[in-house]
């Protein structure tokens, strides 16, 4: 009877805790699956962290889209490119306000991007032209690359081998770069948005904008 007495007690607290420690693990997994970027939202499954700069941040849900060959590897190829075009555009627009402009382009002298555009456009608009045209051939370059890159998954998105320092030898290295680039793409998209609605409404440059 001391033995059945005994086993009985131990069963009945080892049944208390079970409830709690199922309540405690189940809060932990819920707490693990949701977003980093948005606590109070799930994470999104197929951001898992595994891509430089991902934090989860994905509430219309766009990397679960995989229509009309659209998906999370075409929407990160986008995201990148537009980076690498935004870091370009918001240091060309200080340089020129800055500097002045390029050889050849001295017809845009006007501190605005905006009017300066225009300027150039009204003097030689065959070049505005001839670029739009190379800019098609590149993007459609880009789109074969893309798309076999895809297929083969042999090639991460945004990576056409440009490594001139041999940055990819050093894993930790280019895993640094990787997370500085987009940080600085997503910082440069917000920058050349600016300073393009700046020109717009207040006729200045960047730097007139500041004073």
């Amino acid at each position: 009877m001391k033995y059945a007495a005994l086993l009985a007690l131990l069963a009945g607290s080892a049944s208390a805790f079970t409830p709690a420690q199922q309540s405690s693990r189940a809060a932990t997994s819920l707490q693990a699956e949701k977003s980093k970027a948005l606590p109070f939202l799930n994470r999104p499954k197929l951001l898992d962290g595994s891509m430089a700069g991902d934090n989860g941040f994905d509430p219309l849900g766009l990397s679960e889209v995989n229509a009309v060959g659209i998906d999370l590897y075409w929407l990160r190829e986008a995201e990148i490119k537009h980076c690498r075009l935004a870091m370009m555009a918001a240091a060309g627009f200080i340089w020129v306000e800055a500097f002045g402009p390029a050889p050849g382009c001295e017809m845009a002298s006007d501190k605005n991007q905006i009017t300066a555009f225009w300027q150039f456009w009204d003097a030689q608009p065959q070049y505005i032209a001839f670029s739009l045209i190379f800019i098609g051939l590149l993007e459609m370059i880009g789109g074969i690359a893309t798309t076999s890159g895809r297929e083969s998954g042999q090639r991460a998105p945004g990576d056409f081998g440009l490594d001139p320092l041999k940055i990819k030898g050093d894993k930790a290295k280019f895993e640094k770069y990787q997370l500085q680039e987009i940080k600085n793409g997503r910082l440069a998209m917000w920058a050349a948005a600016g300073q393009i609605l700046q020109g717009c409404t207040t006729g200045e440059g960047a730097i007139g904008n500041l004073f």
